[in-house]
């Protein structure tokens, strides 16, 4: 396993063995084009997904710049060990938010900087299963990919080996191991794993993109729960660290600090151009031959949408009022369990126990599709925020908070379904730069609905047989999917199966705005597993140039 990574993708090797300086070890002779070069690609936006295609393409020979709104990170500069003081990594711009359940915004669902959302992600890696690609023909809801889960296997072992992943043998979905051994579990997940046996449910440990071992220039893991807030030792896996070192290496260029704002068309031909974008206050014009666009589900659409002329009156590539639609949440119930005996939570990666047990569709169940269940350790800021959803404040709260490392906490994700109504628009409100804000509306259905009730039920269960004497539960979400998805004609949405938009031969979208479900998993390996597939058949494609 370690040497066919090796040859595919030699970024952990590419780390800096003394684990600091890792930024500056990065960009240390990296190549450096000027606005005017035409280079092969420019990709919008550094996280999973265009990260991924960077990488992919660099090695391919092609000629790479990508651009990021925010830092290129340094883990041991950058980042700290403190729950407050990560807050400079989520995107905290303005936003609008409407509906009947509008969703807040922020360190649950977005990143800012080289890496996006994964240098903050909990580190759990699942995949879709092969139900995820064909809901609508199998449940009658959501909708059916153009591609299957058979188009997607092999990417998703390639993206598992190079993180590389740690689990148990995993029996959901299509059943298959992972290249480490499982992690060590902390209390969360010994109390996951008593009360699921107790409840007659099937947990299991993993998968966690976190090494296990040292890999390449990694180190293990030290446990030290700030998962959330961005791993410092670089044991957690994150693009920047496993597919950015050897985009570099490969002639690719970052710049950072460089906010898109317009992709570029030519009218004659209809062909992208470039993009415009601002850093330091300047307004920049970088030209390519082609487009790749990963700013992920909200700011994607938003630059489509930005990105008027006279060919495309109402937003690129929006000719059939697909841009933005059919964004998505996960419901993200929180049930918190308190026990006699001390738990603390913090102390081990937040997801390391897990059941897929009720992520199919039931035939007895009053609702479609299902949900996964987790461990979650939230920190004591975000705790308090749940303790003070129950009504607790002032004294009371205080003293709840002192009780801190007696509690545990479940986490589950359920799958809500895609609706058309459920999307983003361009607002009124401009930003600094002068651009329109993103509003992004988002309504429940009753399927919605009934998947969380039943969720918290599940974990309240599974707490109350580990031997809780008090739970309690918070209503939230997690994950952004959808907005420019992916289908088989241009009425039903953005991009091809091979992320190409209908409308412009040669612009790509590789984030998680072209998935047209999202399953009960976390989306980051999908993501990284359909970008990965693009620029095979890209690298592949006779009509590249």
């Amino acid at each position: 396993m370690t040497s066919s990574v090796r040859e595919r993708n030699e970024s952990a090797w590419l780390l800096p063995a003394d684990q600091r300086r890792t930024n500056e070890a990065l960009r240390e002779g990296m190549r450096r084009f000027d606005d005017a070069d035409e280079v092969d690609i420019v990709i919008v936006g550094c996280g999973a997904g265009g990260s991924t295609f960077m990488q992919r393409l660099a090695r391919s020979g092609r000629t790479v710049v990508g651009l990021d709104a925010g830092p290129f990170w340094d883990p041991e500069e950058d980042w700290v060990s403190d729950e407050a003081g990560s807050h400079g990594l989520y995107w905290t711009e303005p936003r609008v938010i409407t509906g009947d359940n509008p969703v807040p915004l922020g360190s649950n669902n977005s990143g800012r900087g080289v890496g996006g959302s994964m240098v903050h992600y909990a580190g759990y890696v699942p995949r879709f299963h092969p139900s995820d690609f064909e809901t609508y023909t199998r449940d009658g809801v959501g909708a059916d990919w153009p591609i299957d889960y058979a188009d997607l296997a092999r990417y998703y072992e390639d993206i598992e080996g190079e993180l590389p992943v740690a689990g148990e043998d995993w029996p959901w979905g299509d059943p298959h191991s992972y290249p480490h051994r499982p992690h060590p579990v902390g209390g969360n997940g010994e109390l996951f794993l008593r009360g699921a046996l107790a409840a007659g449910i099937t947990a299991k440990v993993g998968p966690v993109a976190i090494t296990n071992g040292r890999f390449g220039n990694r180190a293990h893991c030290i446990y030290r729960g700030f998962c959330l807030q961005g791993c410092k030792v670089n044991a957690k896996a994150s693009p920047l660290i496993t597919h950015i070192p050897d985009a570099l290496a490969h002639g690719a260029e970052i710049r950072p600090d460089s906010m898109v704002t317009r992709v570029a068309i030519d009218e004659r031909t209809g062909r992208a151009t470039g993009v415009h974008y601002m850093r330091d206050g300047v307004e920049h014009f970088q030209r390519a031959r082609m487009v790749a666009v990963a700013g992920y589900s909200i700011e994607t659409p938003r630059l489509l949408l930005n990105s008027t002329s006279k060919r495309f009156a109402n937003g690129l590539c929006n000719d059939f009022d697909q841009v933005g639609r059919y964004l998505m949440v996960q419901g993200a119930p929180q049930t918190g369990g308190r026990f006699d005996d001390e738990v603390r939570m913090y102390k081990s990666p937040p997801p390391e126990v897990s059941s897929e047990q009720f992520y199919e569709t039931d035939p007895s169940n009053p609702y479609k599709r299902g949900f996964s269940i987790q461990t979650v350790s939230p920190l004591p800021i975000t705790w308090a925020e749940h303790v003070a959803a129950q009504g607790h404040w002032g004294r009371e709260l205080r003293e709840r908070m002192s009780d801190y490392v007696h509690w545990a906490c479940l986490g589950a994700l359920c799958e809500f379904l895609p609706q058309a109504d459920n999307r983003v628009t361009l607002a009124d409100e401009t930003d600094a730069r002068g651009m329109p804000v993103a509003r992004f509306s988002y309504s429940q259905c009753d399927n919605d609905r009934q998947q969380m009730k039943a969720a918290q039920e599940v974990m309240e269960r599974i707490l109350k047989a580990a031997g809780a004497d008090e739970v309690i539960t918070i209503q939230r979400y997690a994950h952004l999917v959808g907005g420019a998805r992916m289908a088989r004609n241009e009425q039903d949405g953005v991009v091809d199966a091979d992320c190409r938009t209908f409308a412009v031969p040669n612009l790509l979208i590789v984030d998680g705005s072209v998935l047209p479900t999202q399953g009960s998993a976390n989306p980051a390996l999908t993501i990284m597993a359909v970008a990965a597939r693009a620029a095979d058949r890209l690298i592949n494609s006779a009509i590249e140039r």
